[in-house]
């Protein structure tokens, strides 16, 4: 940690932190000094991550069981931060999840499920935090993808989420930058995650070590983009494999 870093003790807040992007990007985080709430639905999993931040780089670590589908945990999980840390400065967005499908075959059950992690859990969480981001002109960073750029045949309603989310995001940079807080996405190809679980084998069984992103790779954007400081924003950072135009 250097000592006039930006995001030093600055008060962050992760959702889907248990693993993979979130695991890395809290890690990255308190690498720099910052102080992280741990926010996934797995407790154990938040406890075990938050003792290690804690005991590797001195910072507090607050651990707080969140579903980001209920907007009534995502208000408490906002407030708790702020009461613990005295604010908040960054908030990234990053719970999310893929069911892959054709459209007449995906279940309702499916399709919901996605739409209420992917839409609404990004949408809860951002209400929630920008009265507070608005106070520090904070940063909140958004995880997308590339399947929110360009068409994804496999995965249609997954990428509809993320078309989503990268225009929800570009439109609140619009409508809150003169507020002074600064809205970043990240669009990352495949990374070796747990990504793709819920449905078959994750992503980090397909790929070997060195084929596609790793989780920290997407994490260090991630800080970049949060440790902007004023007047500035990293807008959109897109992390692509460099063979992934090749078919095109």
């Amino acid at each position: 940690m250097v000592a006039d870093d930006p995001l030093a003790g600055a008060a962050t807040l992760v959702t889907g932190a248990t693993s993979g992007i979130g695991a890395a990007t809290v890690r990255a985080f308190a690498e720099r000094g910052a102080d992280v709430a741990l926010a996934a639905r797995r407790e154990d999993r938040l406890e075990s991550l938050a003792d290690e931040l804690a005991s590797e780089h001195g910072v507090e670590a607050l651990v707080v069981p969140t579903d980001v589908t209920d907007e009534d945990q995502v208000e408490a999980m906002v407030e708790e931060t702020v009461d613990a840390f005295g604010g908040l400065d960054v908030v990234v967005n990053n719970a999310g999840l893929g069911r892959e499908g054709d459209v007449e075959e995906l279940s309702t059950e499916k399709y919901r499920h996605m739409m209420d992690v992917n839409v609404d859990g990004t949408f809860f969480t951002s209400r929630a935090a920008l009265p507070h981001l608005t106070d520090s002109e904070g940063s909140l960073v958004f995880v997308g993808s590339f399947a929110g750029q360009y068409p994804r045949p496999d995965a249609p309603v997954y990428a509809a989420t993320k078309w989503w989310t990268r225009g929800f995001a570009l439109s609140l940079e619009g409508a809150v930058g003169d507020d002074g807080v600064a809205v970043s996405v990240i669009n990352p190809t495949e990374v070796r995650t747990e990504f793709g679980s819920e449905d078959g084998d994750p992503l980090k069984r397909e790929f070997e070590a060195g084929e596609v992103t790793e989780p920290p790779e997407v994490a260090e954007a991630i800080v970049f983009a949060a440790s902007r400081e004023s007047p500035n924003v990293a807008s959109e950072i897109d992390l692509y494999r460099r063979d992934k135009f090749a078919h095109f």
